[in-house]
């Protein structure tokens, strides 16, 4: 008992009575919060606006809102008026040419004009005068610029403010002024990085929403394609875009995907990762339910199918809904190559999904219960390289698996100058002296490396990630109880992903339930000429995508 009151005093915690500051603990203990959505409406005063926008962005300690005042010559008087922007997120050569210029100099000629020409009729003689319409006076004719859009809020004018806009206001106007003068630095395009193709275009979505639905609509250029924007988190507002092609996709399923991305309360979302877990329908099981890709081209295929493309501002990867297993196993180029050629790809990928997720596991079972499978003299050279290792193979097996993370994860983080190094160091001089030590035998070395090898020829990152996870619950399956604990495993693995879906489409698609497959449903890739239909699991409202005899041309030839 004393013991035990000893490590209580020493390690447990104590609530300390007496603070020298004030930190709230329970949501009881905050400030009382108006919970009604309230919006305060723009004043008609200049510096009451100024002073309610000095408070919202704490320009006492910001150091990039900028104010800009000057006095707008209206005939012959002197009216107040201010700029607010941010910089570094605005051009300043677009605010002096076509908000500050034509506000000071055209405005003077204009009233000089108009004064000269004794048969015109002043617009105006006083801008205090409820008569005079001096908003209009100002959006129609003293602002030369495309995109400005008039606003009576203040949350409207700060959340466009916060996007690169610039917000004039007038004395005497209860109206601000937004003008886009965005100049938002970013990363031009350029090649993809993580889906490289030989045969197929070189260029990647970028960070800005806005470059990347220009991407989009150069491809598919048609007048279909919808983009809705909606703003996403109470604090960061970022913008997502929803993408599909309004003759093409299923009504229900371009509903659903607005519907989840609308409902997120939370405070800010910074990137398409994030967006992922909260709309995939099951968001404790690790298999990819949406593809995530940076390559407008695939986008775009995906978008003509009938599918749903939602883009995050602040992110490269586009999200597509919904998706099956198949389509992780696809690559971007699988279209542009003959398709023997890619069909053959695609077993390969098959294979290598095979080996990636079963064959440590697979060796483990096999040295431990199932001897027998192995030919007399590859068993013996087995045993032989094991004779001198004083360690189980499961001990060996998750040591070198762990390690060849390790390696991984730290080719990764390290700079591209230092990743050949870290291969070199982990391959070749770690697995070398590993094997003259007699830690692993060197048949473990090959298990592994060519397991990772298979690991890599996956296209998909997401699923590659969730293999890395499964291969050691099978490694410690095989171990326990060999081809029957691996059985088992995979028996309840492929149950739960049965039972899977996406935006209401089933994982397996269109295998299970099983679908026509005379269509361009399945895995296997069909000749161009033969790709006649959408998936039937999307129901789309264009299931013909082709003619049944698409290559015209082919009639003329004898």
């Amino acid at each position: 008992m004393n013991i035990k009151n000893f490590l209580n005093n020493l390690f447990s915690y104590k609530k300390q009575e007496n603070y020298e500051f004030i930190l709230p603990n329970s949501a009881n203990n905050l400030p009382e919060t108006n919970t009604q959505n309230t919006t305060q409406q723009i004043f008609p005063t200049l510096s009451v606006n100024i002073e309610y926008l000095k408070s919202k962005y704490n320009l006492l300690i910001n150091s990039d809102v900028k104010i800009r005042k000057f006095a707008l010559p209206i005939h012959d008087k002197k009216v107040p008026a201010a700029l607010l922007f941010i910089d570094g997120m605005v051009n300043e050569e677009t605010i002096t040419n076509s908000i500050l210029q034509p506000l000071l100099l055209k405005n003077s000629i204009t009233m000089r004009e108009q004064n000269e020409n004794k048969s015109g009729r002043m617009l105006i003689k006083n801008p205090k005068s409820p008569k005079i319409n001096l908003e209009n006076f100002i959006y129609n004719g003293l602002i030369p610029h495309n995109s400005i859009s008039k606003e009576t809020e203040f949350e409207k004018v700060i959340a466009k403010v916060n996007g690169g806009f610039c917000a004039l206001f007038v004395d005497g106007v209860a109206t601000a002024f937004c003008v886009e003068t965005k100049d938002i630095k970013g990363r031009s395009v350029s090649e993809p990085i993580s889906e490289n193709v030989v045969r197929g275009p070189q260029e990647a979505f970028v960070e800005n929403v806005r470059v990347n639905t220009s991407m989009l609509r150069k491809i598919v250029n048609n007048e279909n394609l919808i983009i809705e924007e909606v703003d996403v988190g109470k604090i960061s507002k970022t913008k997502v875009a929803i993408c599909y092609i309004e003759n093409i996709a299923n009504d229900d399923l371009v509903a659903e995907a607005k519907y989840r991305v609308n409902s997120l309360d939370i405070d800010y979302l910074l990137s398409s990762g994030q967006l992922e877990q909260f709309i995939k329908d099951n968001p404790s099981n690790t298999f990819p339910q949406c593809i995530a890709t940076e390559r407008p081209d695939r986008v775009s295929t995906y978008l003509l199918n009938g599918r749903v493309a939602i883009i995050v501002n602040g992110t490269p990867f586009v999200l597509v809904v919904p998706a099956v297993f198949i389509d992780f196993l696809t690559s971007g180029e699988d279209r542009n190559l003959n398709y023997h050629f890619a069909n053959f790809l695609k077993l390969i990928r098959a294979i290598a999904l095979f080996f990636a997720i079963f064959l440590p596991g697979l060796y483990v079972a096999i040295t431990n219960y199932h001897q027998e499978l192995i030919p007399s003299e590859l068993l013996f050279a087995v045993a032989n390289a094991r004779e001198a290792i004083p360690f189980p193979v499961i001990f060996e097996i998750i040591l070198m698996e762990i390690s060849f993370e390790l390696i991984r994860e730290a080719g990764l983080r390290v700079s591209s100058s230092f990743s050949t190094t870290i291969g070199i160091i982990g391959a070749l001089i770690l697995g070398d002296a590993a094997v003259s030590a007699n830690i692993v035998s060197p048949i473990l070395i090959i298990v592994v490396a060519f397991t990772g090898i298979c690991g890599f020829a996956i296209p998909d990152f997401a699923l590659t990630s969730s293999i890395r996870i499964y291969r050691f619950t099978y490694i410690i399956l095989g171990f326990l109880a060999g081809f029957l604990g691996i059985a088992f495993g995979f028996f309840v693995h492929f149950i739960m992903l049965t039972a899977l879906s996406s935006f209401g489409v089933p994982y397996f698609a269109p295998y299970i339930p099983f679908e026509n497959l005379n269509d361009n449903n399945g895995y296997i890739v069909k000749p161009v000429w033969r790709r006649e239909r959408r998936n039937q699991f999307l129901n789309t409202k264009r299931p013909e995508a082709a003619n049944k005899i698409s290559m015209n041309w082919r009639k003329h030839v004898k």
